[in-house]
């Protein structure tokens, strides 16, 4: 583990989670859970994950949630527990609670129009088959295309999405390998911080790698701690940094060691 905050200190971290009443740990799926590929259809977790994940839904001793950029159907037939995780899926736009109670996405007309004329204007630059659309939002995917066509991508269709943001009050965030355009109001961040206001004084933990992450890492400072997975450093508001797979997979073994013993 690399110490990227001074103030951390992993000994006390996991002392401290041993110590706890109450845990909650928060992770990311995408770049953390499961390795990044370029059929996202395929983005299954690092082995060993998926069974981690059941033994820590299983052992019930923390709250233990999944933060995605994906949807939230997408998200359950990939990780592949057992048990059912509790999901907030669309940053933050839709959750799905461990007893399979469902909060859907509200959009209103504005940013629902927006998110039609998007996917729209991808597909008549001819990227269709490059996005992702989710309940709240569509994703453009460049990851694995040439670079000619990453140079068209940014050429032809974000100017578009662009324009299409600032007239329907939408945002366009960039991630590792693409842009993505939703509305605004919810990110990862405020899933978390919704998350720690339900969890008051427990003991948090959130996991993340990508921009997109950040807003989570900003959410828990303070509160509780974050953990940049990426196998390079980068600037973040995480307190540490492992490296996947192995330093993922020894992370979640030591944390159900501690609040196992």
């Amino acid at each position: 583990m690399d110490i990227l905050d001074p103030a951390f200190d992993p000994d006390r971290f996991f002392a401290e989670l041993a110590r706890a009443d109450r845990r909650l740990l928060m992770l990311d799926y995408d770049g953390t859970l499961a390795p990044f590929v370029v059929d996202r259809d395929r983005a299954v977790p690092w082995p060993g994950v998926t069974e981690l994940i059941d033994r820590l839904l299983a052992a019930g001793r923390c709250r233990t949630v999944v933060i995605t950029g994906r949807g939230v159907d997408s998200l359950v037939s990939l990780l592949g527990t057992g048990r059912r995780p509790e999901v907030w899926g669309s940053h933050g736009w839709e959750r799905l609670l461990a007893d399979g109670r469902y909060e859907p996405p509200s959009l209103d007309a504005r940013a629902a129009a927006g998110l039609e004329e998007a996917l729209d204007a991808a597909g008549k630059a001819g990227f269709r088959d490059r996005c992702e659309t989710k309940p709240a939002g569509v994703a453009l995917h460049w990851r694995g295309a040439p670079d000619e066509t990453i140079e068209r991508l940014q050429r032809d269709v974000e100017p578009a999405w662009r324009r299409i943001a600032d007239l329907r009050g939408l945002c366009l965030r960039p991630f590792d390998g693409g842009i993505e355009i939703r509305p605004p109001g919810r990110d990862k961040g405020t899933a978390v911080s919704t998350l720690l206001a339900e969890n008051r004084q427990a003991f948090a933990c959130f996991l993340g790698d990508d921009l997109t992450d950040e807003d989570a890492f900003e959410a828990i400072r303070g509160r509780g701690t974050g953990i940049l997975v990426s196998r390079t450093n980068r600037r973040t508001a995480a307190a540490a940094r492992i490296t996947p797979p192995e330093g993922l997979l020894a992370f979640l073994e030591r944390w159900l060691r501690e609040t196992e013993g």
